[in-house]
């Protein structure tokens, strides 16, 4: 697994090797449903990049915090 970090040093993303994203789908049965969605519009594309960006300059103000991966899996 490969985490990805700011210039802060704080992770900002998680890559997961195939593999182990395969024994991700089998511990969570259907988490590849839970994760699929409809085809966005391009206004939708666009709302979603402005809110993560909005987030991203929180994140680095110190106003949003982030939560490790680890974390989020186990809330599955």
């Amino acid at each position: 697994m490969q985490y990805i970090s700011d210039q802060e040093g704080n992770t900002v993303s998680v890559v997961i090797p195939i593999e182990e994203w395969k024994v991700l789908k089998q511990k969570y049965k259907g988490i590849e449903e839970e994760l699929d969605y409809p085809e966005p519009s391009k206004e939708e594309i666009k709302e979603n990049i402005r809110q993560g960006l909005k987030e991203l300059k929180l994140i680095e103000e110190g106003k949003l915090k982030t939560r490790p991966a680890k974390e989020f899996l186990n809330e599955l």
